[in-house]
């Protein structure tokens, strides 16, 4: 598409990068990757600190990766040929498995590439108790 761009100089419609632009989840590509240690998420949030993201993990292990890209303040004498960079907010949200341990989660960020690595704990199995059956006497 950007070779026929450049052929003829003059901009083609991309129906997917329209779609992109306006739908935020496609916005914040996560990817999530199980090791025998943890759950792995790592999300591409070019262009923005960890002053401009969230991370939170609530009692029903629900992970949550929000935050906002603000708008850029503009002179009035700028000119602007093309907008294709979104803005707003964005919310990522993953249920995590049992097998997490929510009071152990860890976040970094660095070059806009946040990674959030979660905790596995083993998961206990439900005991099994033979209950004796009594016999009555009537």
């Amino acid at each position: 598409m950007a070779l026929i761009s450049q052929l003829f100089s003059d901009e083609i419609y991309d129906p997917f990068l329209s779609m992109v632009n306006k739908c935020p989840v496609l916005n914040t590509p996560t990817d999530w990757k199980e090791t025998p240690e943890a759950h792995v998420f790592i999300s591409d949030l070019p262009g923005l600190n960890k002053k401009e993201v969230n991370v939170e993990i609530d009692d029903e292990r629900l992970l949550k990766i929000y935050g906002e890209r603000k708008e850029e303040k503009d002179d009035k004498n700028v000119k602007w040929h093309r907008v294709e960079r979104c803005r707003g907010e964005f919310r990522r949200s993953f249920r995590l498995p049992e097998n997490v341990k929510t009071d152990g989660v860890k976040a970094s960020m660095e070059d806009g590439v946040l990674v959030v690595t979660v905790p596995k704990q083993e998961v206990k199995k439900p005991e099994k108790k033979m209950i004796e059956i009594e016999e009555i006497k009537g």
